[in-house]
């Protein structure tokens, strides 16, 4: 019988990776921002829909960087710089297929371990995040993000007016009214709950299919603490009463803006009552019950990309497997 684990996540948090130094103090050099971009050394992600072009080489899974020249029209927003070198993300179709088509020289692929060494594929972030390296990682998040808050706040929220990218791609700016308008972060709780026989809680939503469990996540609402929100979801969503929520870790969820921010937290009830709106299931499970479940493929669990796989794994005390 395994022992309660400590409060320590296990293992990285796959979306919380980068190496890049996001060098705020540039956004605003309008000169420093265009002798950057004329750099042939600088380096370009392009961003389409929150895809961009992955290349593997051998066990390893790279973005592919463009000089500028070389890089298609279209917003670009400043990563940041490593070791003298400028990084910046383009938002345009991808290089090698047309708008909103994957059927020229690159394709999408079900799985990045099936495609042949060199080749050019389409990936987003649930597929490679967990595969490319701290700096690729955190470029494809911080790019993402931005290319989702940009594409739906191209109007004035006042005036209605077309906004101008400024900053680097930080700001957007009213040209009627002046006003600013800054990317957004939605902050979410995401909680493991135990109860006092160290049992786990897993639920779905009706959304998903039989069989593919998470834990329960819900987003904080105005004037709310993390903590209060924490025990406001479990209490709305399945009827549990729980104490003593405990931080562990957050990451960005970029889909379209959420901050993932991972807590534990202690049930002092156990009886079910899911919301059906939210929630179409919902179980307690112990560590053996939960590995039975996996093996027989009753249950299937959050990829490793996710926060919610590493709350699990924390709690089960290692790796499991059985991914979505």
């Amino acid at each position: 019988m395994q022992t309660r684990v400590e409060e320590q996540l296990i293992g990285p948090l796959l979306l919380a990776r980068g190496t890049i130094d996001r060098s705020s103090a540039l956004r605003a050099n309008a000169g420093w921002l265009e002798r950057a971009w004329a750099d042939p050394a600088t380096k370009v992600l392009v961003i389409d829909d929150g895809r961009t072009l992955v290349k593997r080489a051998g066990d390893e899974v790279h973005a592919v960087l463009y000089a500028p020249s070389e890089a298609p029209a279209g917003e670009r927003y400043l990563l940041g710089v490593e070791d003298g070198t400028a990084y910046f993300a383009v938002a345009a179709p991808l290089p090698g297929s047309r708008a909103g088509d994957v059927n020229g020289r690159v394709t999408m692929p079900m799985s990045l371990r099936d495609t042949a060494e060199g080749e050019l594929v389409v990936a987003g972030l649930r597929q490679v995040g967990g595969l490319l390296g701290d700096r690729d990682a955190g470029m494809l998040v911080y790019a993402v993000a931005l290319e989702a808050w940009h594409s739906t706040h191209e109007f004035c929220p006042r005036c209605g007016s077309r906004t101008d990218v400024q900053a680097g791609g930080h700001i957007r700016v009213c040209p009627r009214d002046s006003s600013q308008h800054f990317p957004r972060v939605d902050p979410a709780v995401i909680m493991l709950i135990r109860d006092e026989d160290d049992r786990c809680l897993l639920a779905r939503g009706p959304q998903w299919p039989e069989g593919r469990l998470s834990i329960l996540a819900g987003f904080v609402e105005p004037g709310e603490s993390l903590e209060h929100a924490v025990i406001r979801e479990v209490a709305e969503e399945v009827g549990v009463t729980v104490v003593d929520p405990r931080y562990l870790g957050s990451q960005p969820w970029p889909f379209p803006r959420s901050l993932m921010l991972g807590f534990f937290a202690h049930a002092t009830t156990t009886t079910l009552t899911p919301d059906a709106e939210e929630i179409a299931e919902a179980r307690w499970f112990s560590r053996e019950e939960l590995v039975e479940a996996l093996r027989s493929g009753e249950v299937r669990l959050p990829p490793p990309v996710s926060i919610a796989r590493r709350l699990i794994e924390t709690w089960y005390g290692g790796p499991l497997s059985g991914d979505w």
